[in-house]
Parts: structure tokens; sequence; C-alpha cells
């Protein structure tokens, strides 16, 4: 207990600087209130997840302190993706009585039961759901991809575990899509819920660099008090510790961080400072440094490449980019440290080169099994995967795309993209519409696309587990609200409901904003 009041003192130092230096940012798309409440309730959690004896008594306290603000906040999916990783993705299995098992409580399903049920209620209750958009083409994917799932094995299993997976797809996928496609209606709740994932990153930054530095993963002192699955260890790269936070994984880590960095890439459009501009990229990159997770470095890239293409010009932006990019990469490569770079790059590097074969055998293997089940795949591949089990007694299958072909066929693979990839049309389809009359809008689009790419690209590098599921259902669910945005322009602007923010103008170079910060609520 001891250690983990020392760590404690250690977040509340990082994240109270954090919610200090980021206030006037998240002011921008957020209300004073609402930013606040959030802060509190994220300290108040964390204060009380290091200081309890017990996850129960955690447990106990977060739901009703998450109902209340969730009941408060003007946008709660802005509030869960705050408090989506406040302490690591480990649970307890609830107490059964007259069965053997109910299912594994954690952080996330704590929120799914506080924040997104009652949200989901209110918006069951609401009789006008025009505003929602028409969700009928995507839902169709959803919901195809949760029958199959539930059939594929049900005449093997008892009806309890076929009801209990029914519900857990409920509460862990299909909550979190309609939550978001529905609520995030209007171009402020969609930045706003942008605003609050990128802060809660913004929280993992010092903390990700201090584990790496100091060698102390300073959440992993919760899991042992509590005698909770631990989801993370220490895990070192090179001689350099893999830092997770409060994540799960160090590769979990690396991918949220990417996806804030393609949030972030938008949000610093609403930023005058030149300076905090560039030092928020930094310090994004510092992190994921610390994280050492190479995938989430190619996704990383990718998310800021895609976004200066989906900007308006972006063909000349990325030309323009890759010109002065290419010398600067070529000579960091001639210097003495590039040796040591290209050892460390995914791929053609050195370092940890047995998790490439690893994967290059995931896929050779795969490719045979898949051939044999192509539509339906086999719910009892693993059986034949037996020559993959690694050193900790586990098949690994770290690549998202092989997994569901696997397990579900083709016909399954279909339904898991469908979602992202209506996103993608229907984003390209609204920018294409507002390119020319709102050019605000379009780098939401520009930003969301490049951060449904990085997570197409990163998927196929890991496995479908911790917070992974959770973004990539949260991108679908905010592609989907995006592309049937109808709401006036005036009433979309981030920072007020009615206001109409500030123009965005060309002049020879560049796109820059006409006007300053926009007036407070």
């Amino acid at each position: 207990m001891v250690t983990n009041l020392k760590a404690l003192a250690v977040v509340l130092f990082f994240a109270i600087a954090v919610f200090w230096l980021c206030k006037n940012i998240c002011l921008r798309f957020m209300s004073e209130a609402d930013f606040y409440r959030r802060r509190n309730v994220w300290i108040a959690l964390t204060v009380v997840a290091f200081c309890s004896p017990s996850f129960w008594l955690y447990a106990l306290f977060a739901f009703p302190l998450m109902l209340w603000a969730s009941n408060k906040d003007e946008n709660p999916v802005a509030l869960y993706v705050l408090l989506l990783h406040v302490i690591p993705p480990d649970g307890l299995e609830l107490p059964a009585i007259f069965i053997n098992r109910l299912f594994e409580l954690n952080n996330y399903r704590i929120l799914a039961l506080a924040v997104l049920i009652p949200t989901a209620w209110r918006l069951l209750q609401t009789k006008d759901k025009s505003s929602f958009g028409d969700h009928k083409m995507v839902d169709r994917f959803m919901w195809g991809y949760f029958v199959l799932q539930l059939a594929q094995v049900i005449s093997y299993e008892d009806i309890t575990n076929t009801m209990r997976r029914g519900i857990l797809l409920i509460l862990d996928v299909l909550l979190l899509f309609y939550v978001v496609s529905r609520s995030c209606n209007n171009k402020k709740r969609i930045t706003e819920v942008m605003a609050a994932y990128s802060l809660a990153c913004a929280i993992f930054i010092p903390i990700a660099v201090f584990e790496s530095l100091k060698l102390w993963l300073v959440y992993t002192g919760l899991t042992e008090v509590w005698g909770t699955r631990g989801s993370g260890g220490y895990l070192f790269r090179d001689g350099s510790l893999r830092a997770l936070v409060s994540t799960g994984h160090s590769l979990q880590l690396g991918f949220l961080l990417a996806m804030a960095f393609g949030f972030w890439l938008y949000l610093s459009t609403h930023v005058q400072s030149n300076t905090q501009r560039i030092l928020g990229s930094v310090v994004i990159w510092i992190a994921l440094i610390a994280a050492y997770s190479r995938g989430p470095w190619l996704s990383a890239i990718v998310v800021f490449f895609a976004y200066i293409f989906f900007n308006p010009d972006g063909l000349q932006k990325l030309v323009k980019t890759l010109s002065v990019g290419f010398p600067v990469a070529l000579i960091i490569v001639m210097s003495p440290f590039g040796s040591k770079i290209i050892d460390k790059l995914p791929f053609i590097g050195k370092v940890d080169s047995f998790n490439v074969d690893y994967r290059e055998r995931i896929i050779d293997l795969s490719w045979v099994l898949i051939k044999e089940h192509p539509f339906l795949g086999d719910p009892f591949v693993f059986t034949r995967m037996e020559s993959l089990r690694q050193g900790e007694g586990i098949i690994d299958i770290v690549n998202v795309y092989a997994s569901t072909a696997l397990f579900y066929g083709y016909v399954g693979l279909f339904l898991f993209l469908g979602p992202l990839i209506i996103g993608i049309i229907s984003i390209w389809k609204q920018r294409r519409k507002v390119i020319k009359t709102d050019v605000d809008l379009s780098l939401i689009g520009a930003a969301l696309l490049a951060c449904i790419l990085g997570t197409l690209l990163f998927i196929a590098t890991a496995s479908f587990m911790f917070g992974l599921p959770k973004i990539y259902y949260l991108l679908a669910g905010l592609a989907a609200a995006y592309g049937q945005l109808k709401q006036p322009v005036a009433q979309q602007y981030p920072g007020s409901n009615e206001q109409k923010g500030p123009q965005f103008v060309r002049n020879r170079k560049n796109l820059v904003l006409a006007h300053a910060r926009p007036q407070q609520h």
C-alpha cells in the first residue's frame, strides 16, 4: 500500500499539471462546468483506486460517481473517453449464486453501466429521432457480426453461456457504437469527444516518460493489491522499459497515443501559437517512443500523412511535406545514430526481430487454415495452432484480420470491417459537400479519416483486446455521426451551441484562422 501511495503522488502531480496546462485549449471545445466536473471525477477515482485495498471498494465508489457525472454532463461520451483508462483494464469475476459464473467486472464495464446505459436510455426516449440521422446500413453490419459471433458456437455450449456472451457483446460493443453514433450528432459534440480523448492521453504522456526513465510502472501496484489479473507487466526492448501507464499494455498505449496525435492535428488548428501546436505533437511522439511499440509508430506516421493529404489542397501540401521530410530523414539515417535508429524500426530492424518472425508464422499458418473454412471460419481453430503457443502458454494471434477470418471466415471479416468502411465512405461524401463552405468541418473529417486508416494498419499488428475495441467502435460511431451531420454550421461550432465560430480563410499558401479565440459560454 505504501508503494501505491507513492505512485498516487506521482500520478496526481503529473495529472494536475496536465489539467492546468491544457485547460485553456480544452475550454475551446467544452464548457467550463463540464471541464471542472470531469477533472474532479478523474482525480477522485484515481485517489480512491490507489487508496482502496479492494477492487470492489473502487467499483462501489466509481459507479454512483460516474452515474452522477453522466447525468450532469452535456456530452456523456466525452466523460466516457476521459475515464476510459483512469485505472488499468483489469477486473474480477462478479460473484454468482445459481450459475457457475456471471462475467468479469472492470472499469470498461462500470463505465458502460454507469454512463452508456443511462445515455442510451435517454436517447431511446427521445421522441424526434430525426436528428440522429440514418444509420440503417451500418447497424446491419453491427447486428450481423453480433449474430454471427453468437451463432458460431451456439450448438456447442449451454444457453447460459450464450446469453452471457450476448449480454457482454451488447455491453462492450453495440452499446458504445449506438450511443456515440446517435449522441454525437453535431460538430460541437464530435470535437468535444476528440478534445476529451486527447486530454486523457495528455495525462499519459508525462507518466509514460517517467516510467521509462525511472524503470517503474506506477499502476502495476493496483493489480498486486487488488489481486486482479495483471494485464501488463515489465517489458524491455533493447534495454529500455516499455511504458504502459494504465492502458494494459505498451502496445495499447502506443495505439491510443497515435489516435490522440490524429485528433491533435485537428484540435491544434484552433491554437494560435505555433509553439504550442508543435510542442503538442513533439510530446506525443516522446511518449510514443517511451512506449517503444513499433506498430503504433507506423500508425502515427500514416495518420500524419493521411491528415495532410485529406486537407484542402492536400496533395500539394503532401508533396511539400515529403520534399522537406525526406532529406531530413536521409540526414538522420546517415548520421552516427542512423544504424541504431534503423535497428529499432519495424520489419527491417534487428531489435526483437523474433516478433516479426512470429507474425510471419501467424500469417503463413492462418492462410492455410482460412482456406479450409473460408466463409464462416472454424470456432475451434486454436486446436490446430499449437505450433504458435508461446512461452507464456498462450497463442496470441497478433493480427485482427487473421483472427477474425480464422474464427468467422470472410463473412465475419466483411461484417467486422463494414462499420469502418462505411465510415470512410460517409466521411468522404460529407467532406466533399462542405470543403468549400466549412473548412473546419472538413478538417474534422480529415482527422477522423486519418485515425481510421491508422487503426486499419494497426490491427494488422495487434490482438483485439484492452482499449483497441473501444477506440475501434468509438471511431466507427464518430464516423457514422459525422456522415449524418445536417445542422447549420452556426450551431455546430465547438464552444457554443449557437454562436458562429471563427471562419477559415485562404491566403496564398495556408488556411488560417480569421478570428482569434471564440467567446466562451
